[in-house]
């Protein structure tokens, strides 16, 4: 097999895997990377199918381009299919507001939404004379491990191996080449229970001297997860963006969930902002949750401007910040980009690594139990870590670069 890389080589983000095995392509992600403005894979050679492992737009985000362009069938689960749609529509707006180029429009989204088929995880189906299998990916709901059946290759792009709130930890399957993420390769995440803790212990804290929590959260996970954190813990918070609108569909999928039920009363209990009004009154209450998570723009950016110069308040980020992005400049530097001005943010920024992704110890284990023989591993700033601690052909391609196997 030959597989070309067209993003996530040495990089987080835009992560796109073109593959062509005996004569068939199939294109596994084909994602945006979520800059200012947005970095793009490489162009895609024409393909008849593509395999979306999950909706978020680093592995998502060009799907419409890509439809509109080659009439690419789309495989996902059924979920990805749902919250893709919202997200490529609210990708296309936030562009349109910023003024950035864009590679596509409504009128591609709508073409899109027309390609994409069922394919839910254990399913296993032939496509264009290749069998793949569909397995739990353990980082959002309804994420894919994509394994060719007949060529034992598996592709585990955004794993996660533990047990969160929301979902069950991925297990790991045999294969003889695997296709993996790097995201946090010589970075370990601290133990779930003693992490919610700390998490917990420093809101209060916050809260108790009077100042205001903002916590940017991902839409599609994230802000489920705390919100069952923040819920369980007796916490009253608020809501704000799509945070909502994504966990009815959760719910609606609630077979995908580790609990639908404490999802269930957390949305239940949460606060709903639905005005200007609304946001005075989160903000006044203390505990705000709300988009979005790289703080690239949506309601966040509201909530830190009242907040950046008071010292008793904290704005809490709790996941991965892509170079580049407005997130990654504030753990950084202590800045934004806010409404255009370079700003110094002078409230306290904390960071609580509630991530969705295998840290370094769990990505070795979960190599280790697949048995390959061939690790080619992507969406990494720093393959080497990983790759020094596995027994096998490692290969950490760059953009453009092809790896035959």
């Amino acid at each position: 097999m030959e597989a070309t890389i067209l993003g996530g080589g040495r990089e987080v983000g835009r992560l796109g895997v073109f593959n062509e095995i005996e004569g068939k392509k199939l294109l596994i992600d084909y994602g945006i990377m979520p800059e200012e403005p947005p970095l793009y894979p490489m162009e895609s050679p024409p393909v008849k199918n593509a395999i979306i492992t999950h909706a978020h737009l680093d592995h998502s985000g060009m799907v419409p381009w890509l439809c509109s362009r080659y009439g690419t069938r789309i495989f996902s689960t059924d979920i990805t299919r749902e919250i893709s749609d919202i997200l490529f529509r609210d990708a296309v707006k936030i562009a349109d507001s910023k003024g950035h180029p864009y590679p596509y429009g409504l009128n591609e989204v709508e073409i899109s939404s027309d390609k994409f088929r069922r394919m839910e995880i254990g399913d296993e189906r032939e496509i264009d004379g290749i069998r793949v299998r569909f397995h739990s990916a353990g980082h959002i709901p309804g994420s894919a491990m994509v394994e060719l059946v007949d060529f034992s290759i598996l592709y585990a792009f955004d794993i996660n191996t533990v047990d969160s709130h929301l979902l069950r930890g991925a297990e790991p399957v045999r294969c003889e080449t695997l296709f993996i993420e790097g995201t946090y390769a010589g970075v370990e995440h601290p133990p779930r229970p003693q992490l919610e803790r700390e998490f917990l212990d420093e809101v209060e804290d916050i809260v108790n001297r009077g100042g205001k929590v903002i916590i940017p959260a991902f839409a599609v996970g994230r802000t489920q997860e705390l919100a069952m954190v923040l819920n369980g813990a007796g916490h009253e918070f608020w809501l704000e963006g799509m945070g909502r609108k994504i966990s009815d569909i959760l719910l609606k999928h609630g077979g995908y969930l580790r609990s639908p039920a404490e999802l269930k009363k957390a949305m239940d209990n949460a606060n709903l902002v639905y005005s200007d009004h609304g946001k005075k009154l989160a903000l006044k209450s203390g505990i705000v949750l709300t988009t979005s998570g790289m703080l690239n723009g949506g309601p966040v950016l509201w909530y830190i401007d009242k907040i950046k110069d008071d010292p008793k308040s904290a704005v809490i980020i709790t996941g991965y910040q892509v170079e580049g992005t407005n997130g990654r400049m504030l753990l950084e530097n202590g800045e934004i980009n806010l409404y255009g001005v370079k700003t110094r943010v002078n409230c306290q920024v904390k960071f609580y690594d509630f991530s969705a992704h295998a840290g370094h110890s769990e990505l070795v284990k979960f190599i280790n139990k697949c048995s390959p023989e061939n690790v080619v591993i992507v969406h990494s700033e720093n393959p080497e870590a990983l790759a020094d601690d596995v027994d096998a052909n490692v290969y950490m391609p760059k953009n453009g670069e092809k790896i035959k196997i």
